[in-house]
């Protein structure tokens, strides 16, 4: 038998979320908006499955570099190799400076 190696496999950590009355998913999240060249935060919120990054992008920081639909494209360098994702704003957050 072989065994699953799905879009969330091994992220059993990483993919839960603690339960708090009352902190579902605000609206808020998914009315955000970015402008071109914004440093973003991937943070992945597991209750929303629809516009998610691939878990080994958690944490990472990049930069927006377009729209595409209600989607935004994030560059970010993994390793040496140049990446363009595709993240709908659920999974996002501004970087302060």
């Amino acid at each position: 038998m072989q065994r699953s190696r799905g879009f969330r496999s091994r992220s059993r950590n990483k993919m839960t979320k603690v339960n708090r009355p009352g902190r579902t998913n605000p609206i808020t999240n998914r009315m955000q908006r970015f402008e071109e060249g914004d440093l973003v935060h991937i943070i992945i919120n597991p209750s929303i499955q629809k516009g998610q990054p691939h878990p080994r992008f958690h944490g990472k920081t990049g930069k927006v570099i377009g729209t595409q639909g209600r989607a935004y494209m994030v560059a970010l360098n993994d390793g040496n190799k140049y990446k363009e994702l595709i993240i709908r704003p659920d999974h996002l957050k501004l970087q302060k400076d």
